[in-house]
């Protein structure tokens, strides 16, 4: 068949043009709910529809174009008449769910575009259309996604609520398509559900490794490796970890990764096999995603035969740590290569988590946005509200708060809900401690919230590492030390281990270790030079050292990276003021070049 010419179409007189705005709607899942009840669904559908047709097309001049089965396609003559039918109709479809059980609930996602389209009685062609199922896609349950050129046509907070998805990438358009989420005028939750841990958090398999010689273990050291790699891995808030029980089915079975992903649910798989002899063992071992079936980590380790069997840590640390970073890396890039509305939880966790360490400030600001966009799925669960407590203070330590007041209120309301949510949660424990410590100068309040969270988990190496933090502000030098390098030894190859090194120099700084307060503060530079209190602290083990001139240069980066920064403004804010070592700390940067 010949291609279709629209040119000529465009010509022939026949054929009616016009720039209309097309919406598509849909029921979310509407396959499975038929299943569940045919006739109760239909008939709760047909007079939905019926209801759009009297009371919600009519005043906003809008035409029901066909019914799609499951969905809807309307044209209108603006795009203000479109939005506001938009928004009628999710809020009927709201009132219509009304005393239905939660698994019969009809819920209708939007897309919509402005374009001119050929019209006909009973149908609109054009690219318009296209684009508006594509952007239908992006949209989760009760949500609404419009095109720039609808975008253009709205007045923010007069016609409706907007929120930027940015540049995103769908299917059949090879260019990346710039996408608005929009919803009624005023503050509103978003539809979203509860998640579980489990939603929270990448999962894991790990299979048993398979001996490549006969040395007579059976594979036994494969299995007691594959267990205390589940043990050490399990500790991590930011992991699911599938039980060994249920991995140790797949050992020596020849599976596929998509078959291993299926059955146990797992979103990565680790694996590999070792040899034996001469009183040496070595492992080959990498990391597969079982939905792509890429291979995104791969390593040959080797160590003593008796240091594995007597369960020395440094190889299970360095394959766990290939393991965590391998992991980040990959939920990264799948932030920030794929649109907001399809990623999953965890990645948008991860991504957030990853990029707020960073401390570039496009970084920063898009590891909010992250954040808030997990958040406003109508999540319920502690970790993305602690980390949004977290974001809040680091951008006060920063520099950038325009208003620290309003960032420290802020910082304080987010461990408040996650703790509301979960009392023990170690993580919303910790970030409360550092928001208490940093922004609101409460040390027994701090110290309490510190003291829970390893309670709740004695291996949360963030909890270890602030604490220590508290007792350097208070010039307890040996205490903070001791906190300090255990967190250290908790985190060997964390990917935000500068921040680690940085809090361990400040720690070594308060005990008068000046000589490790600069190893660890150059170590942490080496890994993030946007870290201000980073430079803050090295400068001061400069000047002890008797390097003047070095402390002067890294002042002079301090205060390229925070300009606003004064020895009395610091004083201000700091916790570490009124003790000995912020007096001691204040005069060392005034004589370094620090502005009084």
């Amino acid at each position: 068949m010949a291609e279709l010419d629209l040119t000529d179409i465009r010509t022939d007189h026949h054929v009616a043009w016009a720039k209309r705005a097309v919406l598509l709607t849909d029921i979310v899942g509407s396959v499975g709910l038929i299943e569940q009840d045919e006739v109760g669904v239909i008939s709760h559908w047909l007079n939905f529809v019926e209801r759009v047709k009297r009371d919600i097309l009519p005043p906003n001049n809008g035409r029901l174009v066909k019914g799609l089965g499951d969905g809807m396609l309307l044209d209108f003559a603006d795009v203000r008449s479109a939005v506001s039918a938009a928004l009628a109709i999710q809020h009927e479809c709201r009132r219509a769910n009304a005393g239905r059980p939660a698994d019969r609930q009809i819920m209708l996602r939007t897309g919509m575009d402005v374009s001119e389209v050929i019209v006909e009685d009973n149908d609109v062609f054009g690219r318009g259309v296209n684009l508006a199922a594509r952007l239908m896609s992006l949209a989760g349950p009760g949500e609404i996604v419009v095109s720039q050129h609808v975008r253009d046509g709205l007045t923010p907070s007069l016609d409706a609520e907007v929120e930027d998805l940015g540049d995103c990438y769908v299917r059949g358009i090879p260019t990346a398509v710039r996408a608005y989420r929009v919803g009624p005028p005023g503050p509103q939750p978003r539809v979203g559900c509860a998640l579980s841990f489990d939603e929270m958090a990448p999962s894991i398999a790990v299979i048993p490794f398979t001996s490549r010689n006969v040395c007579n273990d059976h594979g036994v050291i494969g299995e007691v490796l594959a267990e205390e790699i589940i043990r050490r891995l399990s500790h991590s808030s930011d992991l699911k970890l599938v039980s060994r029980l249920s991995t140790t089915a797949f050992s020596g079975r020849s599976a596929s990764l998509e078959e291993i992903g299926a059955h146990l649910g797992a979103d990565y798989v680790l694996s590999g096999a070792y040899w034996v002899g001469d009183g040496r063992f070595e492992l080959d071992v990498e990391l597969a995603e079982t939905k792509s079936g890429r291979i995104l980590w791969v390593e040959s380790l080797e160590d003593r035969l008796a240091a594995i069997v007597s369960g020395e840590q440094e190889l299970i640390g360095r394959l766990i740590a290939g393991v965590g970073t391998a992991v980040t890396s990959r939920e990264l890039q799948r932030s920030r290569t794929q649109p907001l509305p399809t990623l999953k939880a965890y990645t948008l966790l991860t991504g957030a988590v990853s990029l707020m360490h960073r401390l570039s400030l496009p970084d920063f600001e898009e590891a909010h946005l992250l954040l808030q966009t997990l958040i406003d799925r109508g999540v319920r669960h502690p970790l993305p509200v602690a980390w949004l407590g977290n974001w809040h203070v680091l951008r006060v330590q920063q520099g950038w708060s325009e208003d620290p007041q309003r960032d420290t209120y802020l910082a304080s309301e987010c461990t408040k809900r996650a703790l509301d949510m979960e009392p023990d949660n170690s993580l919303a424990l910790a970030v409360n401690g550092f928001v208490h410590v940093n922004l609101l100068k409460k040390f027994d309040v701090a110290e309490d919230s510190y003291e829970r969270a390893l309670a709740a988990n004695p291996s949360n190496a963030f909890a270890w590492l602030l604490k220590g933090t508290l007792h350097a502000f208070k010039s307890e030098g040996e205490q903070a030390v001791e906190h300090t390098e255990r967190a250290l030894a908790l985190s060997p190859l964390d990917p935000h281990r500068y921040f680690y090194d940085s809090l361990a120099a400040t720690a070594a700084a308060a005990a008068g270790k000046y000589e490790r307060a600069l190893d660890l503060a150059q170590r942490s530079l080496k890994a993030n030079r946007k870290h201000t209190s980073t430079l803050r602290v090295m400068t001061f083990a400069q000047w002890l050292l008797g390097q003047h001139d070095e402390a002067r240069k890294t002042v002079q980066e301090l205060l390229r990276l925070q300009p606003t920064m004064t020895v009395s403004g610091w004083l201000k804010s700091s916790p570490a003021a009124p003790y000995d070592i912020g007096r001691q700390v204040a005069e060392v940067w005034r004589r370094a070049g620090v502005p009084e």
